[in-house]
């Protein structure tokens, strides 16, 4: 890591700029949330968090997200126990997306998976 990267203060999100572009009226503004295992780097899944996502996974550092289904916020393993630790949140460099590296215990996907990612859409050559 560069010594400019060290020193530089925490990104904060540009919640309004992401309000006014990906946000349908009445829906929760949400930026895209890459989650990645902190020890190995596979990424784990893709999902959306809301403000509230993120000042929770700030205070608890327990991965939390926003449901687009249940139109809600979700906290990883509240049902299935599978728990995952937030490690590090880094913002991109629009300030619009998120990675979160996490370590956990479980597998990630609903289907039991260890990544959400095991669907082979364009082999490898």
């Amino acid at each position: 890591m560069s010594q400019k990267a060290a020193t530089k203060k925490p990104a904060k999100l540009n919640w309004e700029k992401v309000r006014k572009t990906f946000a349908a009226p009445g829906a929760a503004a949400c930026v895209t949330a890459v989650v990645q295992d902190a020890d190995t780097g596979e990424v784990l899944m893709a999902g959306h968090a809301n403000i509230d996502a993120v000042r929770l996974m700030i205070a608890t550092r327990q991965l939390a997200l926003w449901s687009t289904s249940r139109k809600g916020l979700w906290i990883k393993g509240q049902t299935s126990g599978n728990t995952f630790e937030v490690v590090e949140i880094r913002a991109d460099c629009d300030a619009d997306a998120i990675l979160i590296r996490v370590r956990g215990q479980g597998p990630m996907c609903h289907t039991g998976a260890r990544s959400c990612f095991f669907e082979t859409v364009l082999p490898s050559q």
